[in-house]
């Protein structure tokens, strides 16, 4: 972090921790007459953008949390959420129906699963070809 006082690096470790800029200028020392202004012109410093990004990954690698494991536990949120139960009545018997046991959460982690292994190109989400995704025929380059 060249070039940065250490009131600008004491905003950056609070603008991390708060995600909240006018917060951050005030733990930071900042005066309280111009938090607003102050943190959107620190925000909108290159150094400072730079900075915090370099932070961000550094605490990110620190986590050392595999892709894989990440994709593997997406695939178990979509095969449980995506599960068929049955429907029961107000007295808990079967009704001979059934419902898929959470689908929104099935359907987001699916979407999140498929934004990450690159399925969805930048700008067009729904030309892509269907695939059948299982942990063994994932591309390494992907995960």
């Amino acid at each position: 972090m060249n070039n940065i006082t250490q009131m600008q690096r004491k905003f950056i470790e609070e603008y991390i921790r708060t995600l909240d800029g006018e917060m951050a200028c005030k733990y930071a020392g900042y005066t309280e007459k111009n938090l607003r202004e102050t943190a959107n012109r620190l925000l909108s410093e290159k150094k400072i953008i730079l900075a915090i990004k370099s932070k961000l990954l550094s605490q990110i690698n620190s986590l050392r949390v595999e892709k894989g494991y990440i994709v593997q536990k997406l695939l178990q949120i979509i095969e449980f959420s995506l599960e068929e139960e049955d429907i029961t009545d107000k007295d808990g018997e079967a009704t001979g129906k059934k419902k898929l046991r959470d689908t929104s959460t099935g359907l987001k982690a699916l979407e999140n699963l498929c934004k990450h292994i690159g399925f969805y190109s930048d700008h067009e989400e729904s030309a892509a070809e269907a695939k059948i995704i299982t942990i063994s025929n994932l591309d390494k380059e992907k995960i």
